[in-house]
């Protein structure tokens, strides 16, 4: 039984390091700038506020111990679905803000999915500038 901890904790810790080398790849276009949004330009604030977001993820992970990051990960999901929730509850039933709020999570739950699955394929996990670049189509969930 004792190897089953250890077993989990590797698995806990390979399934973090792929969180942070994926959040870091989304991340580097937006450097360390604090640039803000044109009001005019709805997808670019929509990029802005997800890279906040994901950034202070980032930040939480790096702050907590290490053997409780992959933890406040797991914690992570449910607090934006909360927020989401709380938010998407607030508009307009003609906007059909459940289902556009599920689109975007699936759509985002499958960009994990085939990262996991090309690092699979690759046969390695590491967090260096042999990212792949990935194509990320703004307008799938976004409709107004």
């Amino acid at each position: 039984m004792c190897g089953d901890d250890d077993d989990a904790g590797e698995l806990e810790e390979a399934l973090y390091a792929g969180f942070l080398a994926h959040a870091r790849a989304l991340l580097a276009p937006y450097g360390d700038t604090d640039a803000k949004a044109a009001a005019d330009d709805p997808l670019g604030y929509m990029d802005k506020l997800f890279a906040d977001a994901l950034s202070r993820c980032v930040k939480d992970g790096a702050e907590a111990p290490a053997s409780r990051a992959y933890q406040r990960l797991t914690a992570q999901p449910l607090v934006f679905a909360r927020l989401a929730g709380l938010i998407a509850g607030h508009l307009g039933l003609e906007c059909d803000p459940l289902r556009k709020v599920i689109e975007v999570l699936m759509q985002g739950y499958g960009e994990a999915q085939a990262r996991l699955a090309e690092r699979h394929a690759h046969g390695h996990e590491h967090d260096d500038e042999h990212d792949h670049e990935h194509e990320h189509d703004h307008e799938q969930g976004h409709h107004h």
